[in-house]
C-alpha cells in the first residue's frame, strides 16, 4: 500500500490556523476511506478526523466545529482545516487510509506546536 505525503505543520498561537496536506494517487483515496490522525508526546495515537468511502465525515469531540477534513480531486490532496487552535492540538498529524491503518503503516506525519 502507498503511503500518504503530509505536509503543513508549523507553529501557530493558540486561536490561529493551519490547514494541512497530504498527497497520494488518487485511485489511493477513491479505493479507501482516508482520516486524519494525532499523537502528542505520551499519548496514544487517535483519530481527529474521517471520512468514509461513501463520503460521510465524521470528527473526534475535541475538534468537533473547528476541524474540517475534505479531499480536493484536482489536486491529488486530501486537506485538514484547523480553526481556533489550541495548544492541546500540539501533536504529530498524520493523514492515511483505513486499509493502511489496519495494517498499522503509517507516513512520517507534519509536526503541530500551538504555543503562544
Amino acid at each position: 500500500q502507498v503511503l500518504p505525503v503530509e505536509s503543513g505543520g508549523g507553529l501557530k498561537q493558540p486561536r490561529g490556523s493551519l490547514r494541512l496536506s497530504c498527497t497520494a494517487s488518487l485511485r489511493i483515496f477513491d479505493n479507501n476511506g482516508f482520516g486524519w490522525y494525532r499523537q502528542a508526546p505520551g499519548n496514544r495515537r487517535e483519530r481527529v478526523a474521517h471520512r468514509s468511502s461513501g463520503d460521510i465525515t465524521s470528527y473526534a469531540d475535541s475538534v468537533l466545529g473547528r476541524f474540517t477534513i475534505s479531499r480536493v480531486d484536482a489536486e491529488n490532496k486530501v486537506y485538514l482545516q484547523m480553526n481556533n487552535l489550541k495548544p492541546e492540538d500540539t501533536a504529530v498529524y498524520y493523514c492515511n487510509t483505513d486499509l493502511n491503518v489496519v495494517r498499522d503503516y503509517w507516513g512520517q506525519g507534519t509536526q503541530v506546536t500551538v504555543s503562544s
